[in-house]
């Protein structure tokens, strides 16, 4: 049987998932917070709606993301 989560899925449902956000966060609730899933996937949900729906993401594709945002190619996506 298939555990794998889906996109879409309630953040509050993902059994076990311990949610943290980058210490550079304001700290005004607006925060994108990750959580790691016990089959190697990566959830991603806002943190304003913390019942909401979460985006899951393979280990590869969380790591192009971080590696993309090192490099700063998201920064004229801001500000």
């Amino acid at each position: 049987m298939d555990m794998r989560l889906h996109n879409g899925v309630a953040a509050s449902g993902i059994p076990g998932a311990v949610w943290v956000k980058s210490s550079a966060s304001v700290g005004n609730g607006n925060c994108v917070e990750l959580a790691a899933l016990e089959g190697g996937e990566v959830a991603v949900r806002n943190s304003r709606f913390p019942d909401g729906p979460a985006l899951v993401f393979t280990a590869a594709e969380i790591e192009a993301f971080i590696d993309g945002a090192k490099r700063a190619e998201f920064d004229r996506l801001t500000g």
